[in-house]
């Protein structure tokens, strides 16, 4: 069958293969969800504080997006598994990988921006709305450097790195034959008797006693 030949260099088959990629990709939402669950938890503390009150209504309304964005991404780190879930056991593993690569992509985008609008309302608070949104528009182009540049440019290093590798195996030159086997002698032509060296002699012998003198 199909499905039993491997398909990558690691001899893996395509279950075998969506089977590792759903792994890797949970380990990845594991370090993911830790994040948007500190941003979670201090963001609903921060509803409950005394100086909460104080807020203008820029602010309040900075913090209303923000806790929602923040929702939104532990919503979608948490979907591949209830995903998992809903279609175990139906050999639906390689779209189950598609569709969690997809929900993870766009998490991580939510979360660029909750961590940036977090960043603006704690500096607006404390310092300046201006430092606010200078240090948001700061956090967000790290964020987008970080994880949506940086991972391009590994990407087409990997490219050139690999159009530019070692070259092949030098072929053989004049000075250094192609072939290291034995060398082989040809072998006479057909029909060719070759005579001991004795008898020859003997015919040569014959032949000179038999000429006119």
């Amino acid at each position: 069958m199909a499905e039993h030949r491997p398909c990558t260099a690691r001899g893996e088959t395509p279950l075998q293969r969506a089977d590792r990629n759903f792994v890797e990709l949970l380990q990845e939402l594991r370090v993911t969800q830790t994040g948007v669950q500190i941003l979670f938890a201090f963001l609903l503390s921060l509803a409950f504080t005394s100086r909460f009150t104080s807020l203008d209504t820029v602010q309040r309304v900075t913090y209303v997006i923000t806790l929602l964005l923040a929702v939104l991404a532990a919503a979608l780190f948490t979907a591949p598994a209830a995903l998992h879930r809903s279609l175990f056991q139906q050999g639906a593993k390689p779209r189950i990988v598609q569709v969690s690569s997809r929900l993870a992509t766009t998490g991580l985008i939510v979360l660029v921006f909750a961590f940036s609008g977090s960043v603006l309302l704690v500096v607006d608070v404390t310092t300046s709305r201006a430092g606010g949104i200078a240090a948001g528009a700061a956090t967000f182009l790290v964020c987008v450097g970080l994880w949506g540049l940086l991972p391009r440019l590994v990407r087409r290093a990997g490219l050139r790195d690999e159009t530019q590798g070692s070259p092949g195996r030098p072929q053989a030159t004049s000075e250094e034959p192609a072939s290291r086997g034995p060398v082989r002698i040809p072998a006479p032509p057909r029909g060719t008797i070759r005579q001991p060296s004795g008898v020859r002699e003997g015919a040569a012998r014959r032949e000179a006693s038999a000429r006119p003198r």
